[in-house]
């Protein structure tokens, strides 16, 4: 069963986050960032849509969030990947690759 399209994209903004927090501790900038230059700047994630996502994450206790200092001095949340969220990461790199291979078999079908 395919998701709802609205259903989709935020499971893919979770992805995102999920995998970039998978490398390490980041706070929000550096998450849009690692995403905007991880695919060569054809995603970018606008604050809109990051920072709920970030929440909903948080409520659902796949990454927690603490206040710290960071190297210029500014202080910002900084996300850290759960356990429960790193199953989640698994679970949705395994949903995303058939996925993409449902959608790549069915572009190439003549």
């Amino acid at each position: 069963m395919v998701d709802k399209p609205a259903d989709s994209l935020q499971g893919t903004l979770d992805l995102l986050i999920l995998k970039t927090l998978h490398l390490g501790a980041n706070h929000g900038f550096g998450i849009t960032l690692h995403i905007q230059n991880a695919s060569q700047g054809l995603l970018r994630v606008e604050e809109g849509s990051l920072y709920p996502a970030l929440h909903r994450l948080e409520r659902n206790k796949l990454v927690t969030a603490t206040w710290q200092t960071t190297s210029n001095g500014r202080r910002a949340r900084v996300y850290e990947l759960t356990t429960a969220g790193r199953k989640r990461l698994g679970d949705a790199e395994e949903n995303w690759s058939a996925l993409a291979k449902g959608v790549s078999r069915v572009l190439r079908f003549v």
